[in-house]
């Protein structure tokens, strides 16, 4: 696997996805202490990362987190990322009461459709000359 620098957390997302591209948009704007930085699935180290983790990698049903070299997958992944954000996003950290399986089909549930929801890029998604520093390559 290529090496990176992993002391920030990092989010691989389907750059292809409408519905995830526009994830990593609202994180842009919202994670006003740009804590996150970002990888597409579609990117040779995002291959890599979803081969190493023992995911698809045709069909990217699943954002990642790396957080402390940690990996965190589906519900675990968003409700993290979304409860490390200032309020009100910060509240979403009481869904973790709700038991795993439950918070992952709900999860899989809109995985599944999400191109049916938001659709599909042709190509991958390109960041802004200035968010192009919390991305990647």
């Amino acid at each position: 696997m290529p090496g990176f620098d992993d002391t920030m957390p990092v989010i691989i997302f389907d750059g292809d996805c409408v519905f995830c591209s526009g994830w990593v948009k609202f994180l842009l704007k919202h994670d006003r202490r740009g804590r996150y930085r970002f990888i597409t699935a579609q990117s040779s180290l995002g291959t890599a990362l979803y081969r190493h983790y023992g995911l698809e990698t045709r069909n990217y049903e699943t954002n990642r987190l790396l957080d402390g070299g940690r990996p965190y997958f589906k519900s675990d992944a968003t409700l993290r990322v979304l409860g490390s954000l200032d309020m009100p996003w910060s509240l979403v950290r009481l869904l973790f009461a709700l038991p795993r399986p439950i918070r992952d089909w709900a999860y899989d549930l809109i995985a599944r459709n999400r191109y049916r929801i938001a659709g599909r890029r042709s190509s991958c998604f390109v960041p802004t000359a200035a968010q192009k520093h919390r991305f990647i390559a």
